[in-house]
């Protein structure tokens, strides 16, 4: 999986403009037009890195005369203490895209780190690790990206990528199968439907509709073996609501397919990185 470069570049001048304005008082005023530095990325925590070729191109997109040379790659799980990568450029541009660089290194590896956690915690079952639609605005795209880097997978990138029937549009509607039978006469054929259910009945029902997947929201583990056992292969079966590092495993043995969690991208600690100009 590989981002565009496109969004990358537009996002990351959005997040110098927001940082520079007009100019950086401290650098500009204080060091050399002509001033080169080598400086390196040190990890301060153990874990995975995810967004280093982001953070370079921060400094790329400064100084177009920038070299560096990466010691880990995204994916690669790395020791406190480890040097990510070294780079060689106009010390004023280091200076100025320092920050934005590791805000967005340290955010992507902290969410590449927290969903291998999980990934590692469910190893030999069946379910596999999904986010969610609980992203920052303007940063889903990053954010989904650092969780495959980490081995989890996405969930619906957006609205429009499949019909997805809630607690609140099946109230609204009036239930599961008038809404499903109301949308699949107007989605094309391409479009999966999924349905949330809060029981075992609703459960029952989203399966006579035929729906292509099934959240299990908030149900015990008891709950969610009943539905395994009910569903037998006929969908897919997604954990969700209050799931935690401490209880994802247990989750995982009732043979759910998919756990997904919105921690992974709207609250994850950021991973610990720092920049130091060495000459």
């Amino acid at each position: 999986m590989e981002l565009p470069f496109f969004y990358v570049d537009d996002l990351i001048k959005r997040a110098l403009s927001e940082d520079i304005n007009y100019i950086d008082v401290t650098s500009d005023y204080l060091i050399a037009d002509n001033s080169v530095s080598t400086a390196k990325f040190l990890a301060k925590d153990s874990g995975v890195v995810c967004g280093i070729d982001i953070a370079m191109r921060v400094f790329s997109m400064l100084d177009d005369t920038l070299q560096y040379t990466l010691f880990k790659h995204d994916g690669d799980r790395v020791e406190k203490g480890d040097i990510l990568v070294t780079f060689t450029g106009k010390t004023r541009a280091m200076l100025k895209g320092e920050r934005t660089a590791l805000n967005l290194i340290q955010h992507m590896s902290g969410i590449a780190t927290a969903t291998r956690k999980c990934v590692d915690l469910v190893k030999g079952t069946n379910a596999t690790i999904a986010c969610t639609r609980k992203t920052l605005p303007g940063l889903r795209p990053i954010q989904k990206y650092a969780v495959v880097v980490g081995g989890g997978r996405n969930h619906r990138y957006n609205l429009s990528d499949a019909a997805m029937l809630k607690d609140n549009h099946i109230d609204a509607f009036g239930g599961i199968t008038g809404a499903v039978n109301a949308l699949r006469a107007k989605t094309g054929h391409m479009v999966m439907i999924e349905v949330e259910t809060r029981t075992l009945e609703e459960v029952q029902e989203a399966l006579d509709c035929g729906c292509n997947v099934i959240m299990l929201d908030n149900m015990d583990y008891a709950t969610m073996k009943k539905a395994v056992e009910m569903t037998a292969g006929r969908a897919k079966l997604e954990a969700s609501g209050n799931v935690t590092l401490e209880n994802i495993a247990d989750v995982a043995k009732t043979g759910v397919d998919i756990i997904s969690l919105g921690a992974l991208t709207h609250s994850v600690k950021c991973f610990d990185i720092s920049m130091k100009i060495e000459k």
